[in-house]
């Protein structure tokens, strides 16, 4: 069965993961996400564990760096410079951007790229406008969008938050049904304090994640893994393909 669900709102992706992320109208959803998203990553040198990548759960300064491709770049699509919160720019593989952020996060790091990304858990974060609205309520503060960072903010035509957890193991389409690109729904997003700070200040609301654990189990949207690749824009028709129950 398919379902008219919303539309979407917002895409984002974030060319150094955890640092500032970019809102954008169109972008091309390939077999590792978004072209350009969390291909750039911050290693922790001196880390030996499985997950050696500098996040800004331990670092939410990151958050206050913007990612920057110069005019004359001609890398494809990854970030020439990185703008500190101060304002200086400074070119993404220099050595003056890594002892900036050694500096902060007192500790050796390497700017790295992975061609395939950098992914906590999977390569696509969907979640709709309505949970993020009541998020905000529960929690006292803004709905900033940009606190969950998702690649894909869903509008519904019908207004219901949390409506995310049913959509596991659906696929989600976008645009021209038979074209456009699609996702398969493969798991809650459990949220950690990587929500509670704010995107422009880094400042943390605690009250954020308290009203999500307490609200839905600590789950605010949905990741998915690619099926079919294609072009995302903002106002696509987005449809809700669910599988027939096995008995």
């Amino acid at each position: 069965m398919t379902i008219e669900i919303g539309q979407v709102e917002a895409i984002f992706l974030y060319p150094v993961k955890s640092m500032a992320g970019q809102r954008v109208e169109v972008a091309n959803l390939g077999w590792h996400g978004i072209d350009g998203d969390r291909r750039l990553a911050l290693r922790r040198l001196q880390d030996r564990n499985g997950f050696p990548w500098l996040s800004a759960t331990k670092l939410p300064d990151l958050l206050l760096f913007t990612p920057l491709r110069r005019p004359d770049d001609v890398e494809g699509g990854l970030p020439t410079h990185v703008r500190t919160p101060e304002g200086k720019e400074m070119a993404v593989f220099g050595e003056e951007l890594a002892a900036e952020i050694e500096r902060r996060h007192k500790a050796p790091v390497q700017m790295m790229h992975l061609r395939g990304g950098v992914f906590d858990e999977a390569c696509i974060s969907v979640i709709t406008t309505d949970t993020i609205q009541e998020i905000g309520r529960l929690a006292g503060t803004d709905s900033d969008m940009r606190r969950f960072r998702p690649n894909i903010v869903i509008r519904l035509l019908r207004s219901e938050s949390f409506t995310e957890d049913n959509w596991l193991g659906g696929v989600l389409s976008f645009g021209e049904p038979d074209s456009g690109p699609r996702v398969s729904v493969t798991m809650r997003d459990a949220r950690c304090a990587m929500v509670n700070y704010h995107p422009d200040s880094g400042t943390s609301a605690p009250a954020v994640l308290k009203s999500i654990v307490r609200r839905n189990q600590n789950n605010a949207g949905v990741y998915g893994t690619v099926i079919r690749t294609g072009a995302l824009a903002t106002g696509q028709t987005v449809r809700l393909h669910e599988l027939p129950e096995t008995r």
